[in-house]
């Protein structure tokens, strides 16, 4: 073969991967406005609304006759979806990896959330069973989703491009988020201009967040490229697969040990996403305007701070840059607990600290673990990383609601998450990344 064969070859290659990087970075847009618009801004404090209204005397619901605290319905949703996510992505990871087919399995994920989205649209008087439904069936889809999603990035992305591919895909979700926000916004505070109820305004917007999602997730899926399929092997029930996963895990200890560690100070970050309008709206008595206002600021720092935290990582590795973000994390939590009451400036500034890390912490922890995966166990490995990203942030939530169940105080709630990002500081530091990824197979860049 002529070395001019080869270059153009190679020229093509490379050609092909910008193509696949770009149609990934569209499936971040797609599905980051289900994040941004529903679980953060719209639906926590909506489904809590709704649960009132169906709550007894004693401002108590009872699904399936478990009496809850109407107060507590929507973490409890949350969490429950994140146990059905626990069991399905294992499952389709390894089918995913067994087939070598992506495309179909991330299409059937991406539109079972859109739909169950969309159906948010008809979430009124006091149908909370329905909206928890809902809710459970559309952040399981988004788990699957996502664990697809970035199963792709070690095969789009040579080892020196991973840190900045990964910051560019958050920033194109934050940017969707932040333009969808804005629509959100205009929407919601002249409702009655457009001839609409406030709740008939905030049904909107939940159900064009899955519409938004569906419209979207056509790009990738022309895009993105199914690779060989390694050896087939049979799969496991979903929770027996996990084991299977995380028992071939343990011939990659170090790999483990990142998990374990993004496992604690990840469970933090989700929790504060899925929780923080909750507590702006019953805790510090703040309106539904000045929530999107603060989610948007959010969603704008996040782009920069993504951006810039990727630029970091490349001076000073990614190991070090997510520690000093655990660090922030840790700051500007404790600092939310003594937020006056019914002082939106403070809430601004709060959301700028927890927007500036956000983007950055998310973006080069996937990057990292995408050096710690084998090669050929892509999907199946970032399954157990999404088990971790999403999967086991039910701890979270979970211990939300019981606090504020016990004590009936958000307050006192949210200073507990401060011990996630702690743990899950010295834990990362612990790990020894460049040995981790020549355990794995993989080549050692030059800054990790």
């Amino acid at each position: 073969m002529s070395t001019d064969t080869v270059r153009t070859e190679a020229a093509d290659e490379a050609a092909g991967l910008r193509r696949e990087q770009r149609g990934w970075y569209v499936y971040d847009w797609a599905c980051s406005v289900y994040s941004t618009t529903v679980v953060t801004v719209f639906l926590g404090p909506y489904l809590t609304a709704v649960a009132e209204r169906a709550a007894d005397g004693d401002g108590y619901v009872h699904p399936l006759g478990i009496p809850v605290r109407a107060g507590s319905f929507f973490a409890y949703s949350v969490s429950l979806s994140v146990i059905v996510a626990v069991v399905l992505m294992p499952l389709v990871g390894s089918a995913a990896d067994r087939t070598g087919r992506k495309k179909p399995l991330l299409a059937a994920a991406a539109y079972t959330g859109a739909a169950a989205t969309a159906g948010m649209f008809f979430l009124d008087g006091d149908r909370y069973l329905l909206g928890g439904a809902l809710l459970i069936v559309a952040n399981a889809a988004q788990s699957v989703g996502m664990m697809l999603y970035n199963s792709y990035l070690p095969q789009i992305a040579p080892p020196e491009q991973r840190d900045a591919v990964s910051s560019r895909g958050w920033a194109f979700g934050y940017a969707a988020g932040a333009l969808v926000l804005v629509a959100d916004l205009i929407l919601y505070s002249g409702h009655d201009s457009f001839g609409l109820s406030e709740t008939a305004a905030v049904r909107v917007c939940l159900a064009s967040a899955g519409l938004w999602w569906g419209a979207f997730t056509l790009v990738p899926l022309r895009r993105l490229r199914d690779r060989h399929a390694r050896a087939e092997r049979a799969t496991a029930p979903g929770l027996r697969q996990l084991a299977a996963t995380v028992r071939d895990m343990r011939r990659h200890p170090l790999t483990l040990a990142f998990l374990l560690a993004y496992l604690v100070y990840n469970d933090g970050i989700q929790t504060v996403i899925s929780q923080a309008s909750v507590y702006g709206s019953e805790e510090l008595g703040l309106g539904q305007s000045t929530l999107i206002v603060a989610v948007l600021l959010v969603q704008v720092l996040a782009v920069a701070g993504a951006l810039a935290m990727g630029r970091l990582a490349r001076l000073y590795g990614a190991q070090r840059t997510i520690l000093g973000s655990l660090v922030a994390w840790t700051v500007t939590l404790a600092a939310g607990y003594f937020l006056p009451a019914r002082a939106p400036v403070f809430f601004f500034v709060l959301a700028a600290g927890i927007g500036l890390v956000l983007g950055g912490s998310q973006a080069l922890s996937r990057s990292l673990f995408s050096h710690l995966v084998p090669p050929g166990k892509e999907a199946e490995y970032f399954s157990a990383y999404e088990v971790s990203d999403r999967g086991m942030s039910w701890l979270g939530p979970l211990l939300f609601g019981v606090t504020y169940q016990l004590t009936g105080s958000y307050r006192s709630a949210i200073i507990s998450l401060v011990a996630f990002f702690v743990l899950g500081f010295a834990l990362l530091a612990r790990v020894p990344v460049r040995r981790a990824i020549a355990e794995a197979g993989n080549p050692v860049p030059e800054k990790i």
